[in-house]
């Protein structure tokens, strides 16, 4: 071979290798989630709540942790104690990690969710559980930020009434970005098992 033959030989080599690396970085696959991925979705990027302790809060205060943040509120008989007890067996499963979950519970009954019903609440699930309140007409504009629904729904008595409301959870990474939707009802070892991806 030539050095001219030569000199075209490498050229080509480092053209193809260069290629090679560029298809396979663009075909780098995507963790695979069993939760819907929503990944730079432009909604429900941030709060400005009070948690049951009085505290200001907002998703920079949990850098470091991944979040799962659900709309419910305490008197709710089945889906939101179903979900927080889902919570509690994901933070079980992943053994040390789980103290790398944060989960955030707002409640769309501002009414009668206090700070002191709400902290009571969420200590009967697990005390490091936050729940998160803020005045009627700011959770209305943070549901549709949120493209969350919730509708009281009239009891017997005035305060003896019902809140229909979306069920499932959004969960955002470790640098508080939105990446997850969870539906209610698809478990605790699925959900898991995508904390542990955002995890590595």
């Amino acid at each position: 071979m030539n050095k001219r033959n030569a000199l075209k030989w490498i050229a080509s080599s480092l053209g193809l290798t260069a290629a090679g690396t560029l298809l396979s970085a663009c075909s780098e696959k995507k963790p695979g989630f069993a939760a819907i991925d929503i990944t730079g979705a432009e909604y429900a990027l941030n709060f400005a709540l009070t948690d049951h302790n009085g505290r200001p809060r907002s998703l920079q205060d949990f850098a470091g942790k991944v979040v799962v943040l659900f709309f419910g509120y305490t008197q709710c008989p089945d889906v939101c104690p179903t979900s927080m007890l889902e919570l509690v067996e994901v933070k079980k499963l992943l053994g040390k990690q789980g103290e790398l979950v944060q989960a955030l519970f707002v409640t769309v009954d501002p009414a009668r969710d206090t700070p002191e019903v709400l902290k009571a609440y969420m200590e009967n699930f697990d005390p490091s559980f936050l729940a998160l309140y803020t005045t009627p007409d700011k959770l209305e504009v943070l549901a549709k930020d949120y493209k969350v629904y919730y509708k009281k729904v009239e009891g017997p008595t005035p305060t003896s009434y019902s809140v229909d409301h979306s069920a499932g959870s959004y969960v955002y990474d470790t640098q508080g970005k939105l990446r997850l939707y969870t539906r209610y009802g698809s478990g605790a070892t699925l959900l898991a098992a995508d904390i542990k991806l955002l995890l590595q």
